[in-house]
């Protein structure tokens, strides 16, 4: 099977870019999903707060993925459900000039190797990838807690599907570690179903999660948040029994003295998402340390040429309407490559995080394939107050935001400008770096 265009993950960033794809002109592609429906995590997200920047207006997460999965099946984009990316790998040059009268038919062609019950395996060739596959939950095997291995131990993830999309409560007396927005979100609803959650313990001396979400989901049920704390041992065989929590220090080792036990059935883990990017790896994209996603640039291509990212694949976003609008400029830019309008590299501008920045998205421009302007979103890796966000041409400062507050649980963005760095002379590099007053 051949295909313009694949779309690996049908959730949000997925229905997007495919959309964005298909209104730019590309009529031969396809979205792959695992999952037997559309909307990926979405489904599961009952709680509001979603579309306030795509729709303005206020939708849950069920109702926010409907608007973009009726869009797709107005625009009659094929869609396989229950469906596995097994392998995505480049296509070999002896295979291109054998399954192609023309040299540039197949030129950049990936294979990608699916499975699923009515078809078998089978591969797919394709001229451009996007992928979208999201996100995962760290686990317990990834945060090495001591104990016994008892039943009552869920991310919050799963969780979240039991309680929302299953009908079944997983426990009545709740510990939380990790205050991700998951966690917290689930410290809300737990308690709204009636179980009693007994704090969230965060390693960090901050929340990973939204201001909006510590007060609505924790403040509002008086269910208290202890920073700098985390789980040291696990009590039961069969089932949880109770938990120990103790202080850390400023090397999140566990202080001596400060443990304390607490009773519970159940542990719910929020210590963070991880980027799906096992097929990106198999294809040897390069990866992004600091977001475990590819490095991508102003037209969130990757370094394998026709490979794009976008969503939770890329770097973990904090609300899925950033998600919908980067996957609608992935879906546009390929769209782009495949017929031929997207400029080859004419001098890439590197974007390089210092002083507070972790990362970029993306890590570099070129000014003469950008549009009018680019975002660029990125995190810092602490908590600031007063502080400001400056972005510098070659070393020179050309602009400074000023910030009351700047948390790594809060997703920022700068909006950079063509025409200013077509005026810079010479420009060589951009840094974003926070200052503090």
């Amino acid at each position: 099977m051949k295909k313009d265009l694949v779309i690996i993950g049908g959730g949000p960033a997925g229905l997007a870019a495919a959309a964005a794809a298909k209104e730019n002109g590309v009529d031969d592609l396809v979205i792959i999903e695992r999952d037997a429906r559309l909307g990926g995590i979405l489904n599961q997200c009952i709680h509001n707060g979603f579309g306030l920047h795509t729709f303005q207006e206020e939708l849950t997460g069920p109702e926010y993925a409907e608007r973009y999965i009726k869009k797709v099946l107005e625009l009659e984009i094929p869609c396989k459900l229950n469906t596995m990316v097994i392998d995505l790998t480049q296509m070999s040059e002896s295979k291109k000039n054998a399954g192609s009268s023309k040299a540039n038919d197949a030129a950049g062609s990936k294979l990608i190797t699916v499975m699923n019950r009515q078809e078998g395996l089978y591969t797919i060739e394709a001229k451009a990838v996007i992928l979208a596959m999201g996100c995962r939950e760290r686990s317990r095997g990834a945060l090495n807690i001591p104990g016994y291995r008892p039943a009552g131990i869920y991310s919050a993830g799963t969780a979240q599907r039991y309680v929302n999309m299953e009908g079944r409560m997983p426990g009545r007396e709740i510990v939380i570690l990790g205050s991700g927005d998951i966690g917290l979100i689930m410290a809300r609803r737990m308690t709204l179903e009636g179980a009693n959650v007994k704090l969230v313990a965060e390693l960090m001396p901050y929340s990973g999660g939204l201001k909006r979400n510590i007060v609505q989901c924790l403040d509002d049920f008086g269910i208290p948040l202890k920073l700098n704390h985390t789980v040291v041992d696990i009590k039961g065989k069969e089932r949880v029994e109770a938990v120990v929590v103790a202080q850390v220090d400023e090397n999140s080792r566990p202080i001596s003295g400060t443990e304390e036990e607490i009773t519970c059935d159940t542990l719910l883990l929020s210590c963070g998402l991880i980027p799906e990017n096992e097929l990106s790896g198999n294809l040897g994209v390069d990866m992004n340390p600091a977001t475990n996603g590819p490095r991508v640039n102003e037209s969130l291509e990757t370094d394998k040429e026709g490979v794009f990212a976008c969503g939770n694949v890329l770097h973990v976003h904090d609300l899925v309407d950033y998600v919908s609008e980067e996957a609608a400029q992935a879906g546009k830019c390929a769209a782009a490559y495949l017929q031929g309008r997207l400029a080859g590299a004419k001098g890439e501008i590197p974007i390089r995080a210092v002083n507070g920045v972790r990362y970029t998205v993306p890590v570099c421009i070129d000014p003469h394939r950008m549009g009018e302007t680019q975002v660029v979103r990125f995190r810092v890796g602490s908590v600031y107050k007063d502080a400001a966000i400056e972005v510098s041409f070659n070393g020179k400062v050309v602009s400074s935001r000023k910030k009351r507050a700047l948390a790594p649980g809060e997703m920022e963005q700068i909006i950079l400008k063509k025409s200013e760095l077509e005026q810079f002379q010479g420009l060589r590099e951009i840094t974003f770096s926070v200052r503090q007053s």
